[in-house]
C-alpha cells in the first residue's frame, strides 16, 4: 500500500535518528521493529488496510496480503474443531488470540463454538486493526475484550495465525568464510543501506560448505515462546505460520535467507525500499520454537508438564479437522477459495501448524494423520 510522502519522510527521519543514536548502525531486528511498529508511522501502527478487503471493495483490493481466515470462512470452521476439542480436553472456556488481524478468525471461531467459549481475548498493539476487529466482532461484543499485555497467569486456548513471521529477526551473513551480523546504516545521501559487522552469533546448525550464505536467527520468537510457557497455567497453544523445521531452514542451498516483503499482493526481498509501506516477514523455524518452549518448561519442573501435541502441514491439519466435508457442502466460488488453503503450491504445504498443551497430552484431531513431530 502506497504511503503519503509526509509519512514516508517522517518514518525515514525517525529511522535516521535511531541509527545516529546507536552510533551509526542498528541490527536488522531493530530496523524491522521500527519499520513495522513505530507508533503512527510503522506498517502495523498506522491507519491503513493491509490485510484482506477494505470496506466496500472486493477481497484483496487496496490491501497487501490476504490471510487464510479472510480467504475462506471454512478455515475458521475447520480450526474450530481442534479448538473446541482443546477447550474440552483442558477444561477451559477462554480463547486468547495474538495479532487478530481483521477479526475474521475470531468471528468464525465464536460463531462455530457458541457457548463453549465464555470469553475471547485479543492481544493486539495496532489501534487501527483493533477498530476493524471491533467492527467485525460486534455480534460477539459481550464475549470479546482487548489487552496489550498478558497477565501473570492465563488459562485457555492460545492462538496465533501468521504472528511469528512478523516478529523481528537478526540477519547473519557468511562472507569469505566469516560470519557477520547484517544491519542498517545511513548513506551519505540520507538513504538506508546494508552494513555488515563481524559477530560471534551463529545459526543453530552448522551450514555445510564455504559458499556465501544469508540467514536469520529468531531470538524474539523464542522469547515469545518462553513467555507463553511461563504464563500458560492451564490450556493449549496453537500456532499457524509459514516456515520449516531447523534442518530445512538452514539447508546449505537456502543461501539467500527467507526475509520477504509484501506490498499490493506482490513479494520482494528489498526491506530497505518503501519503508513503512510494506510488510516485512521471515519464515518460522518451528524446531526453534519447540526447543525454546521445552527449555522454558524444564526450568519450571514444579508445574504441570508441557507437551507437544503435533506438527503438520496446514493442508493435512485442515483435512484432519473435516474441511473435506465442508468443501463438499459449499458452492463453487467458496470451494475455489478454500482450496487455496490446501493446495501444495498455495498455502497447503508452506504453512504449518504446531500445537502444545499444559498438562497431559491427548491424540489431537488435527494431527491424527500426517503428524511430523518426529521431524522437529
Amino acid at each position: 500500500m502506497e504511503l503519503p510522502p509526509s509519512l514516508t519522510s517522517a518514518l525515514q527521519g525517525h529511522l535516521a535518528q535511531r541509527i545516529a543514536a546507536q552510533g551509526g548502525w542498528i541490527g536488522f531486528d531493530r530496523f524491522m521493529e521500527l519499520a513495522l511498529y513505530t507508533p503512527g508511522l510503522g506498517y502495523y501502527a498506522r491507519d491503513s488496510g493491509q490485510i484482506g478487503a477494505l470496506p466496500g471493495r472486493s477481497p484483496g483490493s487496496g490491501s497487501d496480503f490476504v490471510t487464510a481466515p479472510v480467504m475462506s470462512p471454512l478455515f475458521g470452521r475447520a480450526l474450530a474443531v481442534q479448538v473446541g476439542e482443546a477447550l474440552a480436553q483442558t477444561g477451559t472456556r477462554e480463547i486468547w488470540e495474538f495479532g487478530a488481524g481483521t477479526g475474521a478468525m475470531a468471528a468464525q471461531l465464536l460463531q462455530a463454538l457458541g457457548e463453549q467459549v465464555e470469553s475471547y481475548t485479543i492481544v493486539d498493539l495496532s489501534g487501527t486493526l483493533r477498530q476493524r476487529q471491533r467492527d467485525t466482532l460486534l455480534p460477539f461484543a459481550g464475549k470479546v475484550r482487548w489487552v496489550e499485555t498478558l497477565p501473570p497467569s492465563l488459562r485457555g486456548v492460545v492462538l496465533g495465525n501468521e504472528v511469528i513471521d512478523a516478529m523481528p529477526v537478526q540477519l547473519l551473513a557468511r562472507r569469505a568464510g566469516l560470519w557477520h551480523e547484517r544491519g542498517v546504516a545511513m548513506g551519505a545521501d540520507g538513504m538506508p543501506l546494508w552494513q555488515d559487522r563481524p559477530t560471534a552469533l551463529r545459526p543453530p546448525l552448522d551450514i555445510a560448505g564455504d559458499h556465501d550464505y544469508l540467514t536469520e536467527i529468531h531470538p524474539q520468537a523464542e522469547a515469545f515462546m518462553r513467555t507463553l510457557v511461563d504464563r500458560l497455567a492451564q490450556g493449549a497453544l496453537l500456532l499457524i505460520d509459514y516456515g520449516f523445521t531447523e534442518r530445512e531452514y538452514y539447508h546449505p542451498q537456502r543461501s539467500m535467507g527467507t526475509v520477504m516483503c509484501h506490498q499490493a499482493h506482490r513479494m520482494d526481498d528489498q526491506p530497505l525500499h518503501d519503508i513503512g509501506a510494506k510488510d516485512i516477514t521471515a519464515h518460522v523455524n518451528f524446531t526453534g520454537l519447540a526447543l525454546a518452549a521445552q527449555q522454558a518448561a524444564d526450568e519450571t519442573p514444579a508445574r504441570a508438564p508441557w507437551n507437544l501435541l503435533g506438527y503438520t502441514s496446514q493442508a493435512r491439519f485442515l483435512i484432519n479437522c473435516g474441511i473435506g466435508a465442508m468443501l463438499d457442502a459449499a458452492d463453487l466460488p467458496a470451494r475455489t477459495m478454500a482450496q487455496k488453503l490446501l493446495l501444495e503450491h498455495e498455502m497447503g504445504e508452506l504453512f504449518k501448524v504446531i500445537a502444545f498443551c499444559r498438562g497431559e497430552p491427548w491424540d489431537a484431531v488435527g494431527f491424527g494423520q500426517g503428524d511430523r513431530s518426529h521431524a522437529l
